[in-house]
């Protein structure tokens, strides 16, 4: 028997379930578990010629984002989780979690879903077994990872994979629990059958359980897209950019450009394992098969090639359903029809609230993408020339600014705060602080992971140039200063001649601005002084700024790292604070 055949064995004898699947991922299998779900109503079929091969599904009213306050780090050491992190200790988490998967299954399949994360073959690629009683858990597991044979192939009679219990148990949120134990790389979760809470490869194990491994391992694991963008003379620029999440990480990663001549290439959307090579060069493998993504204002206009990729093989989760089994959302375009369903399948009349949940799906294949990079599963991952760190902010933050060098980079995604959103449970609009758009899914201390992207400067040969942006920024009258979407080639363009050693800058306190003139206009209308607006720094604004980041910074006592309070003392005294 097969470590991964023994810890499955030891699953079952807990869970207890009525029959056991090992998943093989073939499009057979798939098909039968469809016509299940299909049959006990987890899933609707949806217009088969208007959206051929999608579905429907509607998760329970109380279960439809990331838990983040039931989302623990069970590391032997309060402090090794940090103060941003839901602590248990391992032991409390056996004695108060546990107890939930005894005799769980009891009456149900239990789904036996091996995975690799990354590339087949590639070395930076990693196997995980996911172990789940939802069908829809299944196929969207189909979607989102490389899974099933290949996965037990790759692994072999090896013992090194994640191992994932999960289980839907009766859904209430007063025994909802998510746990990582990053020392074991071990994932439970319970009680919730939402995407980021059940699909265990994607934010728990590639990120919470990944950033772990990646520490102690010397490679990155980071909630990141990876584009690349291609200038009119054929070369690409890669970057990867770090953005929380709906706030158009998405968009840009699959950015339509306005300039002739430019466009942008596909790699992830979401996620980013980035390693050191041989000569000193940052590479970056997306570790997901597909894009698990916010359904509401995607469009013809703001993702012309997000609302082409959903058109066929998608399941959408709590999205509106017209008359004629299609599915609608907020902000797609057309006028909401008559007859529509809301998410939860009621009947909807306007006013009556969102038809679609602000925080609906979609689960698609990345191949289907129109900007998919034909290398976009090279096994040794794409070289990185830049990073970009953007948040959601109306103001303080310009539209886009260089950092002096990587310890100040580092320090820029440091400070990262950004207005919530309807991705995570919990007010909206509300500024909280997210480094590296990190707070969420970061397995340990945040502190020690500032230390760790610290420690990359010194191994590069030449780190990539490090940016911060901010499409979000408004006038007094609460007006957006920048267009956006396909506009915001303008500012990567910029980025790319920085890094190609041209691009005009003027340097602030905050680091290195667009000088006048240095970005492309090129048949763009803005208002008179929207742009200077827009890349505007405000002192008193940044002393505010500081003074909360100094706040944040403290709870981590002698955690955080001289490097980045020297950076904070060293913006201070730039403003002349």
């Amino acid at each position: 028997m097969t470590p991964a055949e023994r810890w499955v064995a030891q699953v079952e004898r807990t869970v207890t379930p009525d029959r056991v699947v090992w998943c093989d991922g073939s499009e057979g299998e798939n098909e039968r578990l469809i016509e299940e779900m299909l049959a006990d109503g987890t899933l609707l079929r949806l217009h088969q010629e208007k959206a051929p091969g999608s579905f429907l599904h509607r998760s329970h009213p109380s279960d439809v984002a990331r838990t983040e306050h039931l989302t623990f780090i069970a590391s032997r050491e309060k402090d090794d989780a940090g103060p941003t992190n839901n602590w248990m200790s391992p032991d409390e988490a056996r004695r108060r979690v546990g107890p939930l998967f005894e005799k769980v299954m009891t009456g149900r399949a239990m789904y036996v879903v091996p995975y690799v994360m990354g590339p087949l073959g590639s070395p930076f690629s990693r196997v995980g077994i996911e172990v789940t009683d939802s069908p829809y858990v299944v196929a969207s597991m189909r979607i989102m990872t490389r899974m099933g044979r290949a996965a037990l192939d790759q692994l072999g009679t090896g013992e090194d994979f994640v191992p994932g219990l999960h289980s839907v148990g009766d859904l209430s949120p007063d025994r909802r629990f998510i746990v990582h134990f990053p020392e074991e790389r071990l994932i439970w979760s319970v009680g919730s059958g939402y995407g980021g809470n059940a699909l265990l490869g994607k934010k728990c194990h590639a990120l919470r359980i990944a950033s772990h491994q990646a520490r102690t391992e010397g490679w990155m694991a980071e909630h990141m897209l990876i584009l690349g963008l291609e200038d009119p003379e054929g070369r690409i620029t890669y970057l990867a950019a770090a953005m929380p999440s709906a706030s158009g990480k998405t968009n840009l990663a699959m950015v339509v450009s306005s300039l002739p001549g430019y466009r942008a290439w596909t790699v992830g959307d979401d996620i980013a394992w980035i390693h050191v090579d041989k000569h000193g060069q940052l590479r970056a493998t997306n570790p997901e098969r597909g894009f698990f993504g916010v359904a509401p204002n995607t469009s013809a206009k703001t993702n012309p090639n997000g609302a082409a990729m959903v058109r066929s093989n998608t399941i959408f989760t709590n999205v509106a359903l017209t008359p004629s089994n299609e599915p609608w959302w907020e902000g797609m375009g057309p006028e909401p029809p008559a007859g529509l369903l809301d998410w939860q399948g009621k009947p909807w009349t306007p006013g009556s609230g969102p038809a679609a949940h602000p925080n609906s799906r979609f689960t698609v294949p990345a191949q289907q993408c129109p900007s998919i990079a034909p290398n976009w599963e090279d096994p040794e991952g794409v070289p990185l020339s830049g990073f970009i760190f953007g948040s959601r902010r109306a103001r303080v933050v310009p539209l886009v600014f260089e950092a002096f060098d990587w310890d100040h980079g580092v320090f820029l995604g440091s400070a990262m705060g950004t207005e919530t959103t309807a991705a995570i449970t919990g007010q909206v609009g509300v500024v909280r602080r997210d480094p590296m758009a990190m707070i969420p899914f970061c397995g340990y201390n945040m502190a020690d992971y500032f230390a760790h992207w610290l420690s990359f400067g010194p191994k590069l040969k030449n780190p990539p140039r490090i940016f911060r942006v901010n499409w979000f920024r408004r006038d007094g009258d609460g007006r957006f200063l920048w267009p956006g979407y396909g506009e915001n080639v303008r500012i990567l363009k910029w980025i790319v001649e920085r890094i190609q050693g041209g691009g005009k800058a003027v340097e602030t306190p905050i680091g290195h601005v667009p000088a006048p003139g240095s970005l492309d206009e090129t048949g763009l209308s803005l208002a008179p002084g929207a742009l200077d607006a827009a890349l505007h720094v405000d002192r008193e604004e940044w002393r505010q700024a500081l003074d909360e980041l100094r706040e944040f910074y403290e709870q981590f006592g002698e955690r955080m790292p001289g490097a980045i309070w020297k950076a904070h003392a060293e913006t201070a005294r730039r403003f002349g604070l």
